[in-house]
């Protein structure tokens, strides 16, 4: 597994990512992780793999932009000493653009977020001895041509893109939730078609013990 016994993995990001976390720091407890897929990664670990201990930090903030994150980077990710970074962000840079169309400052465009998410790396490069691994925004809609998906899509791509650039292992969760789309209406699994509730928590809990190495089980 990447992950090893005593890493500590700080799960940046917004409402996805927070989900009810406690505050200041969501940690030592993994009812201070929220109710999202950052507490079912840790009840994953716990179960399968007792013998080690795995120091989970929830540091999402709901509501947040790229731009919101860029700007507490130092303080709720650099500071925290991590040894592991989950970066998951672009959910708001596009609803902003679809449910706040009079306020276009309140949006992030595709530009501003791939440098965004450039000067992200490049702090936690230079400021720590972390690895990162990112997981990419989606929008649970099956129809590519519904607009929103097809703009969140875009953000999507640029996050591989610039993943790729720096040898960041990135998790496409749009795909990762493409199966249950085939057989269920996106509304069954969450509303507004963003927070995952316990069915999209597991899908990207899963999703990220997949892309470390973790098999169920242990061992």
């Amino acid at each position: 597994m990447l992950i090893h016994n005593g890493d500590k993995i700080v799960f940046a990001g917004d409402s996805v990512t927070d989900d009810n976390r406690v505050r200041p720091i969501g940690e030592g407890s993994i009812y201070n992780l929220g109710n999202g897929f950052v507490r079912q990664i840790d009840c994953f670990l716990n179960v399968d793999c007792p013998e080690n201990t795995f120091h989970l930090v929830n540091m999402g903030v709901s509501g947040n932009t790229s731009r919101d994150l860029l700007r507490r980077w130092e303080t709720d990710v650099n500071a925290l000493a991590p040894d592991w970074v989950v970066l998951c962000i672009g959910f708001n840079d596009v609803w902003r653009q679809f449910d706040l169309p009079s306020l276009p400052e309140a949006a992030v465009s595709p530009e501003e977020y791939r440098s965004n998410l450039a000067a992200m790396a490049e702090s936690t490069a230079k400021n720590t001895s972390a690895k990162m691994i990112w997981m990419t925004p989606y929008y649970l809609e099956p129809n590519r041509e519904d607009l929103m998906r097809k703009r969140m899509d875009e953000y999507g791509a640029i996050m591989k893109e610039e993943a790729e650039k720096r040898g960041i292992p990135c998790i496409d969760l749009q795909e990762k939730f493409a199966n249950i789309l085939r057989y269920r209406y996106p509304a069954y699994i969450t509303w507004d078609r963003i927070h995952p509730g316990p069915v999209g928590s597991l899908i990207i809990a899963r999703a990220f013990l997949q892309a470390v190495g973790f098999k169920e089980g242990g061992k």
